[in-house]
Order: C-alpha cells, then structure tokens, then sequence
C-alpha cells in the first residue's frame, strides 16, 4: 500500500516563504513501516499529472480549499480515494465530503492507524472525528518526509495545541475550543536536540497560554543552545522575568497578534491579552530591550477601523522597528463567531469567498462599516508596501538593539525581510486555484 501526502498550495505558484508541513512528519511517524510514503507539497514542487498511490491524504486550510477539491478531483478520477483533514474540513465537513472520500475532523494523530487499516480493506468511512487526549508521549516527527524539498531554513515544532483565549475571527478557537494540550517536555527536548544547523520555530499559537509549562519548557530549552521563534500573546511583555527567561533560553524573536491599535476594535474582536496592557509602545520595547525581535501582525476592517487606519498601524510598525509586519484584511474563515456575524448581518461578498471564481487573495470579502471594500483591499496592500519599502527596510536593519543584535539575527532579518518583500508582490490579486478550474458555490 502507497500513502501520497499531499499539500495543496492556495495558488498557481511556488512559494519562497514555505515552511515544513509539520502534519505529515506526525503522521509519518505513526505509519507502519509495511506501508510506502510520499508527500508532494505544491508549494514548492509540480505534482506528476500520473502520480501513483492507493491512498492521497491531504490537509486543507480555506485558503487552499478551491485547489484542494481541484486535486481532489483528479485523483478520485483515476480511482484514487481521497481523505482530507485540517481546519477547513473539521468546520465545513459537508462541503468538503462533496469532492473527497473521507474526511477527518479534529487531529488526526488518534485515528490515523484505524483509517489506514480501513483502506487497506477497502472500508473508509465518510467520516472520522479524531479524539483529543493529550498529545503522545513518546511520538517524535519523522521528518525524513522533507528529504530534497526546499523549505525555509527553520523547522516547525510544536509543544501544545490550544488556546485560552477566544477571538472572535480565530479559527484555532474555533477548531479546538477552550482546550489546551501538551506534550512531556522531555519529548520536546529530544525532538529539539536531534535537530542541527538551523533555526527552530515553536508554532504553538500561545506558547505562553499556561505559564507555568511554558517556564518548565524555557528552562529544559536553554541549555540546547538553539535560536528559536515563537508566538505570543502581548501580555507576555508584562512579566519581566519570564522576558528574561525567554531571551536566555535562545529566543531571538516573537510573533505577536497586535490585530488592532483602536481599543473599540479589541473589545470586539474579544482580544482580552492586548486589552489588558496601557500601551503597545512600551511592551515592544521591554522585548527589544532583551535582544529579541518583535514580528506583529494586524487586521483591518473591524468597525473602528476607517482609511487613516493603516498609515497608523504602518506608522507603529516603522517607529518600534519591528523586524516583520502583516496587514492584512479582516478574513471571515467559516465556523467563527466573526463569519456567522458578518453573514447574519448580510455583510458578506461572497456566501464562500475561499471558492468564489472572482475572488482574488488580498481582497476584501466583507463590507466594512466605516470605508469601502475599496479601501479596504486598498489600504492593506498600501501599508505591506510601505512597510516593506527598501529605504524602511535600511532603517530597520540599522537597529543594533534586536534586528541587527548579532551577526545570526542580522542575516535572518535580511532574509525573512527580502522574501516577505517578494512574496507581497507575488501573491497580491492571485486567484486561488489555477484558471479554468472549479468555480463552484456551496
């Protein structure tokens, strides 16, 4: 039996910014060693028109919904099935069982052995839903799947899933809840030291949401001698001596959801973390103070938001010289709190935009209530420019305090800051899947 993983990429398109897909060196993992494995990852190769396999297994996120039921579609046209799985098919699951086999919802790690079990008997169900116990002790990725692809020089790792907080456009919420799990610190450990020669990214999307684990984990870290990433939720500027920790235990930067600078907008979107502090200002600084570059992100088309919203945001992101910005629109993803609003109130451009054939990635989906979709799409597109112009790219750089703190953080902002400059540019008004291809409505 042959098991083809498969990553779809949103685009036509190679990505220069494509990170390992974690999910499949999980599930690489827990495949019995009878069963052969492949993964072809679109982002960064061309799949074979004749790829061969008894089983595709793919992940699905929305923006790479329309491309997936593309792929999807060739294969089960060769009599290949198709099982899917990932955060688009736990919310939507009866639209994606419209154009695959099986899916699966939730994690996938707790069912991946029966599911492979029932298609080598020809019995996959239509539908799985993976348990959420804590995460397996014992299970170290194998990232041998990745041999020869050309990923960005930093592996993904990941110590918990979850998050405590529940913003009302975050699909993470939406997909595990008020849940949080963990793996033993010691597997994390031997994961981290049988990893050489490049820079590690610590993908949980708070690592900070139980403190107390993430203070084991700094400690247990430190002595490994890595340069690492992760991200946080903005409160973790309030606590100095976990800052100090952070810095010690290799951290070099941190990614951080500042979403909004408008208060209106952070008590509506539910951005507890960010509303709890007096400023951002002086928390980016308490981080940069420590060496460590910032890397935020921003949302615009809450109802605070209007057109001098992003000469704001841009203006912030230059004057605290953090390292890597995204503004982006506002994106209702389907199954959150922000997409049955927005829907409700006959907001919506698009009943499923991820599927729309006039829907282009960076525009808007939604009608603002203080600007025009106009300028909405406008205004994003304008602060990734201004924000990535050469001349604010030199200034940056010039930063001895984080981005340039040492030859390592020098290189690594020179690089991240080039290939997010390019991408803007690449991926601004791509449709999402090629010409020609499925242009179908839910």
């Amino acid at each position: 039996m042959k098991v083809l993983f498969l990553q779809p990429n949103l685009a036509d398109v190679r990505s220069a910014d494509a990170m390992e897909p974690l999910v499949f060196a999980i599930l690489k993992s827990l495949t019995p060693a009878d069963v052969e494995v492949a993964l072809r990852d679109e982002r960064v190769e061309p799949i074979p028109d004749e790829e061969s396999a008894d089983l595709v297994a793919m992940t699905i996120q929305t923006f790479t919904a329309r491309r997936a039921y593309q792929l999807a579609a060739q294969f089960r046209g060769r009599g290949i099935p198709v099982v899917a799985g990932g955060h688009h098919p736990t919310l939507l699951p009866e639209e994606v069982l419209r154009h695959v086999d099986a899916v699966v919802m939730g994690d996938a790690e707790g069912i991946w052995p029966q599911l492979l079990a029932d298609a080598r008997s020809g019995r996959l169900r239509r539908l799985y839903r993976g348990p959420q116990p804590p995460l397996t002790s014992g299970l170290i990725p194998d990232r041998t799947i990745f041999a020869g692809k050309k990923y960005l020089p930093i592996h993904p790792v990941q110590f918990g899933r979850g998050c405590r907080y529940a913003c009302d456009f975050c699909s993470v919420h939406a997909f595990y809840g008020t849940s949080l799990r963990y793996r033993p610190v010691a597997d994390l450990v031997a994961e981290l030291a049988a990893l050489s020669g490049r820079m590690v990214f610590l993908v949980d999307d708070n690592l900070f949401a139980d403190p107390a684990r993430a203070r084991e984990l700094l400690q247990a870290v430190a002595p490994l001698g890595l340069r690492w990433v992760c991200q946080a939720s903005i409160d973790v500027a309030a606590d100095a001596s976990m800052l100090d920790l952070l810095s010690r235990s290799g951290c070099c930067c941190v990614l951080i959801g500042f979403e909004s600078l408008r208060r209106g907008n952070l008590v509506q979107m539910g951005k507890a973390a960010n509303l709890a502090l007096p400023d951002y200002d002086s928390a980016v600084a308490r981080i940069r103070r420590r060496g460590m570059m910032v890397y935020g992100t921003f949302v615009f088309g809450y109802d605070a938001d209007d057109e001098t919203v992003f000469a704001e945001a841009a203006d912030f992101a230059i004057r605290n010289k953090l390292c890597l910005a995204n503004f982006n629109p506002l994106v209702p993803i389907p199954g959150t709190p922000l997409f049955r609003r927005l829907a409700a109130e006959g907001r919506l451009l698009f009943p499923a935009w991820w599927l729309a054939p006039d829907y282009r990635y960076g525009m808007a989906t939604f009608r603002p209530r203080s600007m025009t979709e106009a300028e909405l799409t406008a205004g994003c597109f304008w602060a990734r420019k201004r924000f990535n112009a050469l001349g604010t790219i030199v200034r940056r750089v010039l930063d001895r305090q984080a981005n340039g703190h040492n030859l390592q953080q020098l290189a690594l902002f020179l690089a991240a800051n080039l290939t997010s400059r390019r991408e803007i540019f690449r991926k601004q008004g791509l449709a999402l899947g090629p010409d020609g291809g499925l242009c179908e409505s839910p």
